[in-house]
């Protein structure tokens, strides 16, 4: 049985892909070409950057590593990109804090 993907998901999935095959062009890299630097078959190139929900996460960090972008991807939720993350922390902070003995 499977679960049905939340559109706002797909949608990114989609963009994403359509992200890689553009930086790809702009690197004037064929796709073969492309597949071959990431260690990854044609058709696996093909299901990325067509925004396939199947595609393993290991294979985007691929695509990354072999446009030079991986380290935007270990900086994602790293504290000061993680907005939501420091509101919450921001809105749990102690009122007072006491002087230690």
């Amino acid at each position: 049985m499977t679960a049905t993907l939340p559109l706002p998901i797909a949608r990114s999935l989609k963009r994403l892909g359509a992200n890689i095959s553009k930086a790809r062009r702009r690197r004037e890299l064929d796709q073969a070409t492309f597949a071959a630097l990431m260690g990854i078959s044609l058709a696996s190139l093909k299901r990325l950057e067509a925004g396939s929900p199947g595609i393993g996460l290991h294979t985007f960090v691929r695509a990354l590593l072999a446009l030079q972008r991986l380290d935007d991807f270990d900086q994602l939720l790293e504290a000061p990109n993680d907005k939501i993350g420091l509101i919450h922390q921001d809105d749990n902070l102690p009122k007072r804090v006491r002087k230690s003995a």
